[in-house]
């Protein structure tokens, strides 16, 4: 357990996936994407849901994700956020918005 204090640590914002390509130097099947907050910039991020999405399923899609997480470097490749997901048959499912939301959006 945790308590609320650590959970308001967190920066979850709500970003558009501008672009998603393929990223065969990863340990585990991958994408590379570049997802747009807004007010807070441009963030790239390596996500492991290529089970269930294609590239083209992914541009312009909404997220979920938290920025405040620091770097973490995988393979030759920065990855700046962590796009949120819940998994289902060991795919996983992306957490987007119900209704357009404006990139950068803080979730509370």
């Amino acid at each position: 357990m945790i308590d609320y204090t650590t959970f308001e640590k967190l920066d979850l914002r709500v970003g558009t996936i501008l672009s998603a390509k393929e990223f065969p130097e990863a340990k585990h099947p991958a994408y590379q994407l570049q997802i747009d907050f807004g007010p807070i910039g441009t963030l790239q991020s390596s996500a492991q849901i290529t089970n269930r999405y294609t590239p083209a399923d992914l541009i312009n899609k909404q997220v979920i994700a938290v920025v405040n997480i620091g770097t973490r470097k995988i393979a030759n490749f920065e990855s700046q956020c962590l796009v949120l997901g819940a998994t289902e048959d060991k795919d996983v499912i992306l957490l987007s918005p119900e209704s357009q939301l404006p990139n950068g959006q803080q979730i509370l």
